[in-house]
């Protein structure tokens, strides 16, 4: 059996991720010397934590030793296996990732310009999300479609947002944009 593919793998694990409920996210797979690396990034709207995600590390090891042994999957002399979420520094792509990370700021580049903006809803079909700027005083909403989306990742924020700020991103897409 030949060395595992990313897609191989991804085919592999993808019923085991959404049986706890887990997108994945990415999976890289190296030739790494004697030993194979295997990183595996999950992510879910629960946000899985630590004991959820060494939980379905072990599953996924012994789903990878059963297959070697099956001989389905060859990683050569052995590998390691990393398992974790993506990150703030995950470009949002999908609109999973926007729904997931609405209330926080996320930097969007378009035309080589760079503007900061807090997430609010998005719309029924998930096409496009309320985006929530601060004028001095005043809040804007804006919406962006999501299929012209902008480079976007999520902002670290150190400072307390403006209980109004996020009250108008805990608001529905028709209650922000009315």
């Amino acid at each position: 059996m030949a060395f595992p593919t990313s897609e191989e793998l991804t085919a592999l694990i993808a019923p085991l991720a959404a049986s706890h409920h887990l997108d994945i996210e990415g999976l890289r797979v190296n030739k790494a010397g004697p030993k194979s690396a295997v990183a595996i990034k999950l992510d879910s709207d629960q946000r899985p934590d630590l004991d959820l995600l060494e939980v379905v590390s072990q599953e996924i090891g012994e789903l990878f030793d059963a297959a070697e042994a099956r001989g389905d999957l060859s990683f050569g002399a052995g590998y390691t296996l990393e398992v974790s979420t993506p990150g703030v520094d995950n470009p949002l792509t999908e609109p999973r990732h926007w729904r997931r990370n609405r209330g926080r700021l996320v930097a969007l580049t378009e035309d080589g310009k760079k503007r900061v903006a807090r997430i609010g809803a998005l719309n029924e079909d998930e096409t496009a999300v309320v985006l929530i700027t601060r004028n001095k005083k005043l809040l804007e909403v804006t919406v962006l479609e999501l299929a012209n989306s902008p480079q976007a990742v999520v902002e670290i924020e150190f400072a307390k947002p403006a209980q109004e700020e996020l009250d108008l991103a805990d608001s529905t897409f028709d209650e922000a944009t009315a």
